[in-house]
Formats: structure tokens, sequence, C-alpha cells
């Protein structure tokens, strides 16, 4: 087993050697930024005993902003809607295994994905690729999930700890029922085991992006992968198997009350797609994390986030490339919806083009002329769709879909294209 602090040093390593344009800075000496950091982490378990050769930094993300659900319709497949530093490294790891698995397809070897032998394949596990057996996925987070799983950290950090009033238990459910705000962020943060959206803030405007805590919950039920990835990467061996939180940060009844079986996510134990991960501690901490800095220091929330794969590096502002405007093609990142569809569409027409053979039609993937919503509700998606609905239902009850970014193909993207 890799250590916990080995674990955390390979994604703050990976961090360091990013160029200064990509991190937060020390402003002055009465200022700081600072910034929410997490990455995926890869060990080879064939080669243990480990050292830090061993692991991987896959994929990293840092940031602290999402999309207002107002400006979602706009989004078009090319603003992320949400990248929180957890979202923006699962996302980021995703586009490494695809890019991993068109390496394979171009004759290079990878030590992290395979493709399936024929012999595996059936209509209901028809996914040519997989994550390797040996290998085990880590994520290491530089502060706790925004969202149940911080909410005693919340608490402590008020100067008044007295908890706010909440309405009436009838009234809250009712709201919650009809899709209101009123468990947004950390409102009402003495409620515990909820779902809750982001932003935290009650000044901000109201977004429908789940909290990473709950992102991270329904993780254990559909695996690492987004839907899009999972129409080609087996999800069986995609599972998280820990999640490394810095001492200051861990909570033990926060984390197994949001994530373990013990908690609310214990209706799903009997169920064959919760698959629990482990939640430890480190002693590493981020330089730029909201700890850092001097006593007298003020700390300001950095406004770029940053995105690493060993095959991609990007600085992102407001959810596109720094130095594009929202909606320009030009500024789509390798983790939107689009480049996300376009890649795993190329991926697709190449196995085609080599006569790998996948039992089931594709043709929803890779039809151009086909819009994203109709692809994410195609057959292709459905178990996946059956997985996240019973989760929802059980133990994630008051989860909204982020709606309004789904009426957008590949087509139309090439032809809007072409216009710039």
């Amino acid at each position: 087993m890799p250590a916990d602090d080995d674990v955390a040093e390979c994604v703050l390593r990976a961090f360091d050697a990013l160029p200064p344009k990509r991190k937060p800075r020390a402003r002055d000496a009465a200022s700081r930024e600072w910034v929410p950091l997490a990455g995926v982490v890869l060990a080879n378990m064939a080669s243990m005993p480990a050292d830090t050769g061993a692991l991987t930094c896959a994929a990293l993300g840092t940031g602290m902003k999402c999309l207002p659900a107002s400006r979602i319709p706009a989004a078009n497949g090319v603003v992320l809607h949400d990248w929180h530093a957890e979202v923006l490294a699962i996302r980021a790891f995703n586009r490494f295994l695809i890019d991993e698995c068109a390496g394979l397809l171009s004759g290079r070897e990878s030590e992290f994905v395979r493709l399936r032998e024929q012999h595996e394949l059936s209509l209901t596990s028809f996914q040519p690729f997989a994550v390797r057996d040996h290998v085990r996925i880590y994520m290491y987070c530089s502060e706790a999930p925004c969202g149940d799983a911080s909410m005693e950290l919340t608490m402590e950090a008020q100067e008044d700890a007295t908890p706010w009033a909440l309405p009436p238990k009838a009234a809250v459910e009712a709201a919650v029922a009809e899709d209101a705000q009123v468990l947004r962020g950390r409102g009402y943060f003495s409620e515990l085991g909820i779902v809750r959206r982001k932003p935290a803030r009650p000044d901000a405007p109201p977004t429908l992006s789940k909290s990473c805590t709950d992102k991270l919950a329904m993780k254990q039920c559909t695996s690492l992968l987004t839907g899009i990835s999972s129409i080609l990467v087996n999800p069986q061996t995609a599972y998280l198997h820990t999640l490394i939180l810095p001492e200051s940060q861990h909570v033990p009844t926060a984390t197994t009350r949001a994530f373990g079986a013990s908690g609310r996510m214990s209706g799903l134990t009997n169920t064959d797609s919760y698959r629990p991960f482990d939640v430890v501690s480190t002693s590493r901490e981020f330089k730029w994390s909201r700890r850092s800095g001097q006593p007298n220091q003020t700390l300001v929330p950095c406004n770029i986030s940053a995105l690493y794969t060993p095959h991609h590096q990007e600085t992102l502002i407001n959810g596109v490339l720094q130095g594009r405007k929202q909606g320009d093609l030009r500024g789509m990142s390798v983790v939107s919806k689009r480049s996300m569809w376009k890649a795993v569409t190329d991926l697709a027409l190449r196995l085609r083009d080599a006569e790998i053979a996948v039992p089931v039609d594709l043709a929803g993937l890779t039809d151009a002329s086909c819009d994203y919503g109709t692809l994410k509700g195609s057959g292709l998606l459905a178990a996946r769709a059956l997985v996240k609905s019973e989760a929802e239902k059980i133990s994630l009850k008051g989860w909204v879909r982020n709606v309004g970014d789904s009426s957008f193909s590949l087509e139309t993207a090439q032809s809007e294209k072409r216009k710039t």
C-alpha cells in the first residue's frame, strides 16, 4: 500500500512543476492568494512494495467557482459548469484515460489502461477499454470537499456557532421538492447528511451544481468515469479507492456521514454499484491552501484554475481558457463537454477503422447530427442512468439535474468553428 503522505506528495510535486502562470500569487506582504487543489494518483500495485516512483499523478485541478444556473443555457458545451478543484481533477482524469486509450490504438503501451478481450464483452459490459486490474486510484484534496463533508469545519469557523434559524421542517421539504434554493451552499449549516448546492456564499448567483461532497458520493455508485467516457471505458475498475485529506481538514464523523456505508449511503450497501472509498489523513499541506501565508496576511481567492494531465496543461478563468471569452470555441477546455465528446467519438471511429468489434451500436455516439441530450438519454447510458436514479432516490435526495446545456451537436460545433 502506498503511504498516504506519498500520494499527497505526488500531487503536490506535480503542481509545483507547473509554470507560474497557472499558480496563485503572493501579492505583497499584506495579501496572498489561495486556491483548493485536488489530484488523482494512480498506483501500480503490480510493482509494490511501492516507492514514490510507482505513483503517477494522472490529473490535477485547482479552482473554487461554478457557472450560475442562469448561464447554463448559453454554455453550449463549451463553458465548464463547475471548476471546483475536485470536479476539474475528475474531468481531467477522464481526459487522461481517453488519451491513454487513443495511445493504445496508435501502438503505444499504457501502464494504466488496456484493450479488453472479445470474450470479456457483452451487451451489458460492452466497453472495449478498461483500467488495468493492478491499478489503484487515489485522490488528494487540499481542502475538505464543499458540502456535507465540511459542515463541522464550517460551524467551527463561525464567530457565532449557534446554528442559523431553520424554517419548519415541512417548509424545507416542500422547498426542496419544488427545486427551491433553501438549502444551497452553507445555508442552515446545522442540517447534516443532505444534498447541498454550490456556491457557499449567500450573495452569489444561485447554481444547480451539487457540492463536491455530493458529487464524490455519487462517484461511489457510478465510478470516476463521466457518462461519455463510460461508453468506451468499463467502469468496474475505475472506482476511487482512497480519498486523502490534510489532517486539519478531516473530520471523521463528517466523512463517515457523507460517504460511509454507515452514513447516508447506508441504503445502497446491498446494491452492486455502491463501492465506498476509504477516507484518510495526511500531514502534507498545500502551500497555497487557506491555511497558508503569514498570520497578518489577507487571503484572497485566486481567480484562475489550473488543469494538468501528463498529456495536457491549461489555465482557465470562468470555465474557459484564459484570454478567451465564454462561448468562443477557441476557449474550449480539453475537458469541456464538446471536447470530451469529440475525443470519445474520434476513439470510437478509430476502433471501427481498426475492425475492433463492439457488441453494441455506437451510432448515437458517432453521429455528428445527434445532439448531446439525445446521446445522454440513449441506451448506451441507460444502465448508468438507472444507477444514478437509484442513488438519488435512496441516499442523495434533493439531487436536482443541472439541465439546459444539451442541445448542441458535433455537427453544429464544426459549423460554428468554420465561422470563427
